[in-house]
């Protein structure tokens, strides 16, 4: 058998799985190529990444690859426990279909469902590019979903990845633990590897996706030193835990956040054991209350093997969006009142010292943060958590007598707003608006370029459904998705208006500037004077040099600095 004859059969035993795949190997395909003279033309749907060959899918000029495990199942032993190596595999993996969505409890009336089965073995990750570009290196986006930390998955049809493919970019999304088995801790895990990363297994998850990514991506063509991290609303805060956590440093180099606040609440104060500092119960002690509602005392390895053994659903335990608030222990109205004793759930990320050390706004302010280009913003109509009141003098109380006529002036200039709206747009400038301005301000303070934006577009068919772009209403625009949200209801001028946005994102994750595409300039922002760009409701993208809420801005301020100093 000559040398040539050898090869081939080595390939040919490759290809049906007897030669495990070993890192950096370029496909059996080349091979067969160099041997026949390059007669064999490779497959472009087939990927080499660090533990096998992935095979995906072409359509319309972009390839897809699904399903990808970036780490290995969490299930078992393996539950609460920072993510591990994914187990290589022989042969060619298909990559066409989505792996599970994190174990969840979907809801009705969610405005981002998933299209899977949820389950506990979720950590797999997804890749569109554009087709044949798998020697260029270009410009990566990484998106992390949204769903206050218990909802939520990439399977979602609005974060098809198609759009930013076609704008040149390659889209990354992937899944990470949800509710209880990604927020989570207890004295017998701290205790069981006492110098492992413990309760944020959901941003862990995060972190590794990221690795995977510096590790792999030049394989599809993507420029691992080009990498925007993306995220909206619970996502959005995860972007913002990972510009200013120490183990993120150097993973991604640009960012945006979509509703995702990054000033207020995003930890509530609480750290993963009892500490002087924490505010209400610890994650230990939320951990210790689960536990003992089904029926597992101790905190020994017979208790933890006891919570192991919990059924996926026993987990659960019913805990969605509908209800996270009641199961982190709420008394009241409002967010800044998660955290007591009779709570079961962490309500999401807690402060660990290595990959929270504390929260994001107060990072922010030191200049103790992994300096990015940014691009923010919020809904006109977005996330509220009113207060109840009986007047609008009652609402406007919490800015303290000697500003209640520049209250009066700045939320009902008219005088014809009714109590709701009134409270709902104190507590939505509270939540959503003024912490959207204050981490502009904060990083450009520090000399980075931030671009931040208003959204109050809303789809033709709904007018007469909402008066404005609620929360995440912005996405099937930013996707440029819009059949996933409105199926045949869409009209020109939504169309307009998508194209318009995913541009617009496309620009910034390409360069860090999201000029040049030929739309309205967006103005880099600039503290003194507040400049944005709004896609205003009649579909303009119109650049402002300043905030027409800025007295609603002004007077929120000190309450959230408040809220920062606890």
């Amino acid at each position: 058998m000559n040398k040539k004859t050898t090869l081939f059969v080595r390939i040919t035993n490759y290809i049906q799985g007897s030669i495990l795949i070993k890192p950096g190997f370029t496909g059996a395909a080349v091979l067969l190529a160099s041997c026949s003279g390059g007669s064999v033309t490779p497959d472009p749907t087939v990927v080499p990444v660090d533990t096998g060959m992935v095979q995906g899918a072409l359509s319309k000029g972009v390839d897809s690859f699904k399903g990808i495990p970036y780490a290995a199942p969490p299930i078992g032993a393996l539950r609460w426990r920072p993510p591990q190596a994914a187990a290589a595999w022989a042969g060619t993996r298909p990559a066409t279909s989505f792996g599970h969505d994190c174990m969840q409890l979907e809801f009705a009336g969610d405005s981002t469902p998933i299209s899977t089965t949820p389950s506990e073995d979720c950590l797999y990750l997804n890749v569109w590019r554009p087709a044949n570009t798998a020697t260029k290196k270009l410009p990566v986006m990484v998106w992390i979903y949204g769903g206050g930390y218990v909802n939520g998955g990439s399977s979602v049809p609005v974060y098809d990845g198609t759009q930013f493919a076609k704008q040149g970019v390659v889209f990354v999304s992937f899944n990470y633990r949800l509710g209880r088995f990604g927020f989570f801790a207890h004295p017998a895990l701290s205790a069981e590897n006492p110098t492992e990363l413990h309760g944020n297994y959901g941003y862990m998850d995060q972190i590794a996706a990221l690795q995977w990514v510096q590790r792999n991506i030049a394989a599809f063509g993507g420029d691992p030193a080009n990498v925007t991290v993306a995220g909206e609303s619970a996502g959005g805060e995860s972007v913002h835990s990972l510009i200013t956590s120490p183990l993120a440093k150097g993973l991604f180099q640009k960012a945006i956040d979509e509703s995702g606040n990054g000033r207020v609440d995003q930890t509530y104060g609480r750290y993963v054991t009892q500490n002087a500092k924490g505010i209400g119960a610890s994650g230990e002690e939320l951990g210790t209350n689960f536990a003992q509602s089904v029926g597992i005392t101790g905190n020994d390895a017979t208790a933890l093997a006891a919570l192991r053994a919990l059924s996926s659903n026993q987990v659960l335990a019913g805990l969605n969006l509908t209800n996270m608030g009641a199961q982190a222990g709420t008394t009241s109205a409002g967010p800044t009142t998660l955290g007591t004793q009779a709570g079961t759930f962490s309500a999401g990320p807690m402060i660990d010292g290595k990959l929270v050390v504390d929260d994001p706004a107060k990072l922010y302010a030191q200049g103790q943060y992994n300096h990015v280009s940014m691009l923010v913003g919020t809904n006109n109509l977005d996330l509220a958590f009113p207060v109840a009141a009986t007047t609008k003098d009652a609402a406007y109380a919490i800015f303290s007598t000697q500003n209640l006529a520049a209250a009066r002036a700045a939320f009902d200039p008219l005088g014809t707003a009714s109590v709701d709206d009134v409270t709902a747009q104190i507590a939505r400038v509270q939540l959503m608006h003024e912490p959207a301005r204050f981490v502009a301000r904060a990083l450009t303070t520090q000399k980075d370029t931030v671009y931040l934006y208003r959204f109050s577009y809303v789809a033709q068919s709904v007018r007469n459904q909402v008066s404005g772009a609620v929360h995440a209403a912005e996405l099937p625009y930013v996707f440029d998705t819009l059949t996933a949200s409105y199926g045949s209801s869409v009209t020109s001028q939504d169309e307009q208006v998508a194209q318009i946005t995913n541009a617009y994102w496309a620009s910034f994750v390409k360069t860090g500037n999201p000029n040049g595409g030929g739309s309205p300039v967006w103005p880099v922002y600039d503290a003194t004077r507040d400049g944005h760009i709004e896609i205003t409701a009649d579909g303009a993208a119109t650049p402002l040099q300043s905030d027409p809420l800025k007295g609603q801005l002004d007077l929120v301020k000190p309450l959230n600095d408040q809220l920062m100093s606890n």
